[in-house]
């Protein structure tokens, strides 16, 4: 599906879920003008073609769907308020429909057809894994809004989720001081899952914690009994459950868990995908008393998120929430947009990427800044699932935490960084560390 937002005739297009009730203005199209060589164009003269690459369809629609309204937003405050280097945004919206060859074929199309400068998507690290090496053999531009498990730092990326450190990472350690020290990690059976949990085990057997089972699902799966036996079997006694399910499996997970009496005052369950829209379409009832590591929450008290938070439901719904994903994607189109301003053009890939390193923005969440690791700064929060189904913030970082996208519990990463501007060093994107 390819839905081209161009500035002549208008249409409306409804493509969200009458679950999540999402829908999104699509405009006419506007023709594609090749400029070859580069592969890269400004679109039709007046506008800026940008793609956006996310799931509409299957089990990861219901998390994608919202992050591409955030994006959507972002874009129309930036139009309204005169566009980029005085021409419109144009997107141009794609479905991978969950499906990761599909995600790569569509980064394709929106690069080599498209003619797009820049895309704006996936969710999932199998999509992005899957897309990775489209953007790198065409050295082309992908902002990336989810946090992820790191042990990647591409000169092609810029990812405006959490790495490990500003997130996983400060979630086990406030697990071991107000939670216990035994844990089950359960997850989706694909990198992001396996390789958090090779960082937290790492890190528990470092810190005094202890890793007593461990078990994944194929991603969309509904078949959770297996799993809710094995944590009764392993913590008799009760325990912490670290959760990296993505997707609708979430939904059985908690409802199952409830059903066989794991209540969060004896089993807390930590996720790092479930934020306020996922606990709306799974119901508040059965994740009340649960906890969920982000940098940003709904209920960040902030004049920046208290704009932001009102103008999306003014233009989306006043029943819609924001998370934490819709607002990396809201900074992400910012920050592309700071960049390009101050590299001048859009065209000039190179330019934007030396460019974007050092932008700073005043997020919903607090202060961001772009580092030369092509990550951003964030303020770290734990929260609690409340009766209305937003978060209590119950943990927050004094200051942004730096990224580190090379983990520094894994022995195989240990001492690496990875730094863009750096010319001499063999490879920027992973080098040992001065002292390590």
């Amino acid at each position: 599906m390819a839905q081209q937002f161009g500035l002549g005739r208008r249409k409306f297009i409804v493509y969200g879920s009458a679950a999540l009730g999402t829908s999104l203005l699509i405009k006419g199209c506007a023709p594609a003008t090749d400029t070859g060589g580069g592969g890269t164009t400004a679109g039709s003269g007046e506008t800026i073609k940008v793609g956006i690459l996310h799931s509409l369809s299957g089990t990861m629609a219901i998390s994608e769907k919202s992050v591409v309204d955030a994006t959507q937003l972002a874009i129309d405050e930036i139009n309204s308020a005169g566009g980029v280097l005085g021409k419109q945004i144009e997107p141009i919206l794609e479905d991978g429909a969950s499906d990761w060859p599909t995600f790569a074929e569509k980064a394709t199309k929106l690069i080599d057809q498209d003619n797009v400068v820049v895309v704006f998507g996936c969710w999932t690290s199998a999509s992005r894994k899957a897309v990775l090496p489209v953007f790198e053999a065409k050295n082309h531009m992908l902002w990336y809004p989810v946090q992820y498990e790191g042990q990647e730092c591409s000169k092609n990326i810029f990812y405006t989720g959490a790495a490990p450190n500003q997130q996983i990472e400060p979630a086990v350690d406030w697990l071991l001081e107000n939670k216990g020290k035994k844990f089950f990690l359960v997850g989706s059976d694909y990198v992001f899952p396996r390789t958090a949990n090779t960082i937290i085990k790492a890190q528990l057997a470092a810190k005094g914690g202890e890793t007593v089972g461990e078990d994944y699902l194929p991603l969309g799966s509904i078949e959770v009994t297996p799993i809710i036996t094995k944590i009764r079997s392993a913590l008799p006694d009760g325990g912490v459950i670290f959760n990296t399910l993505n997707g609708d499996s979430n939904v059985a997970f908690f409802k199952q868990l409830q059903g066989a009496g794991l209540t969060p005052d004896k089993y807390p369950t930590m996720s790092v995908s479930i934020a306020e829209e996922e606990v709306q379409a799974i119901g508040v009832e059965y994740l009340k008393g649960h906890y969920a590591a982000w940098n940003y929450f709904m209920t960040v008290d902030t004049p920046q998120n208290k704009t932001f938070v009102e103008a999306f439901k003014a233009k989306f719904g006043q029943n819609r929430v924001t998370n934490d994903p819709m607002e990396s994607a809201y900074i992400g189109v910012n920050l592309w947009k700071q960049a390009v301003e101050q590299a001048g053009t859009a065209d000039d890939l190179e330019k934007v990427r030396q460019a974007a390193i050092g932008q700073a923005f005043d997020a919903p969440q607090g202060p961001v800044k772009m580092f030369p690791n092509h990550h951003i700064s964030q303020t770290v929060r734990i929260g609690e699932v409340g009766d209305d189904g937003l978060f209590k913030i119950v943990y927050a970082t004094p200051q942004p935490v730096d990224p580190l996208p090379w983990n520094q519990f894994v022995a195989e990463t240990k001492g690496f960084t990875c730094d863009w501007t750096r010319t001499d060093v063999e490879n920027p994107g992973q080098f040992r560390m001065e002292g390590s």
